[in-house]
């Protein structure tokens, strides 16, 4: 599957009083009554134990959470100029998902995406500035403002590609974490795709492959119950994906939580288990997708999907549920909102320096496209 150019309306009108992205800028001035479903059961957060919510791993867990959702808010407040020509597949849902997986993962372990890469590349490297600067097509981008938002990547930080074809780079990774195992550098390889790239059948062809060969590594699905517009009632002819991959010799756990920390220590305990077992691992995330398929706009009168599914997520959302975390832990008001401050700064200055930056030049078009043709 390709993407297209996502086409921006030409008057991008300010957002209508309870829209989606409306919400979106007063995401931080409202509080919601948020609770998580963890194993089939509704909790309060009110009724979890502040040591088990509290510290460290909570404040990095929730910067991640943070840092990608500010980011993606400056991308929908600046798409309308078109100076951004990248075409956008918004991360707004899945945030918990790879900010949970990345924090587990260490630094020399890698980490493959998919076009929907803006939340993985930020919870992976942290870097916002050379990010906006590859939106805006800068030659200070992480790609020299050639690849865009689809084909982000960052090998020194572990990001090694994200590819606008579904499902590509979990071979890749398979070839990877068939390298680490040879080279017994003890790095952890996690691939992330959607529910959609299980129905090809390169997927089974390397879950096959790495389970045989025992391979370190995470297979991700960051399951929507979407291929484009398409449900999963649709598209399968099977009950249940998870009753499949639990036929192979791997590892596999499932969380609908939105709760990053949750899935941190899924993560962690699938790792100590694949390392000790010696076996590839297999995790299952559900999430909502918030916004369109491509676009930085909400969908729901498309005829596919209803606002009130949008809205029993909304109530979960993965960054309120981090922030009322650090919250109820006893960190104050304050010193979450200068977390969120020192954030906006930073998203900020990185979006203005992009702007700022120069094109590439003419002559460094084909520069590292081409086997040997570097600069």
């Amino acid at each position: 599957m390709l993407h297209c150019k996502y086409r921006q309306p030409e008057n991008l009108k300010k957002p209508r009083a309870g829209s989606l992205r409306y919400r979106w800028k007063r995401l931080l001035k409202i509080r919601w009554n948020i609770g998580e479903r963890i194993t089939g059961n509704w909790i309060s957060l009110d009724d979890m134990p502040v040591n088990k919510i509290g510290g460290k791993l909570n404040i990095d867990l929730y910067k991640k959470l943070y840092l990608i959702r500010r980011a993606e808010q400056g991308i929908i407040d600046n798409y309308a100029s078109d100076a951004m020509k990248t075409p956008m597949h918004m991360s707004m849902g899945e945030e918990a998902i790879v900010a949970g997986v990345c924090q587990a993962l260490k630094k020399n372990d890698q980490v493959l995406g998919t076009y929907r890469s803006h939340a993985l590349y930020l919870a992976k490297t942290g870097d916002v500035t050379r990010f906006f600067a590859e939106m805006y097509g800068k030659v200070t981008g992480v790609a020299d403002g050639k690849a865009g938002s689809m084909h982000l990547s960052s090998p020194e930080n572990g990001y090694l590609m994200s590819s606008a074809i579904v499902a590509t780079t979990i071979p890749v990774a398979v070839g990877v974490a068939y390298a680490n195992k040879l080279k017994k550098n003890n790095a952890m390889t996690a691939v992330f795709f959607g529910d959609g790239a299980t129905e090809g059948g390169v997927f089974w062809e390397s879950l096959n492959f790495a389970c045989l060969k025992k391979l370190p590594m995470l297979f991700v699905c960051e399951d929507n119950e979407l291929a484009v517009h398409t449900d999963l009632q649709t598209r399968h002819g099977y009950d249940s994906l998870d009753k499949i991959v639990s036929q192979f010799n791997c590892l596999s756990f499932k969380s609908s939580s939105t709760d990053a920390g949750v899935i941190h220590e899924i993560t962690v305990k699938a790792i100590q288990e694949a390392r000790s077992q010696q076996k590839t691992v297999f995790l299952h995330f559900d999430y909502y997708r918030y916004l369109e398929h491509v676009g930085i706009n909400e969908d729901f009168d498309a005829g596919y999907r209803a606002r009130k599914d949008f809205l029993k997520w909304q109530k979960k959302d993965p960054v309120w549920v981090g922030r009322e975390k650090l919250i109820a832990s006893g960190l104050s008001e304050a010193r979450v909102g200068k977390i969120e401050r020192e954030i906006d700064e930073r998203v900020t200055r990185a979006i203005s320096e992009a702007e700022e930056a120069e094109f590439p030049a003419r002559k460094e078009l084909y520069a590292n496209v081409f086997h040997g043709e570097k600069k």
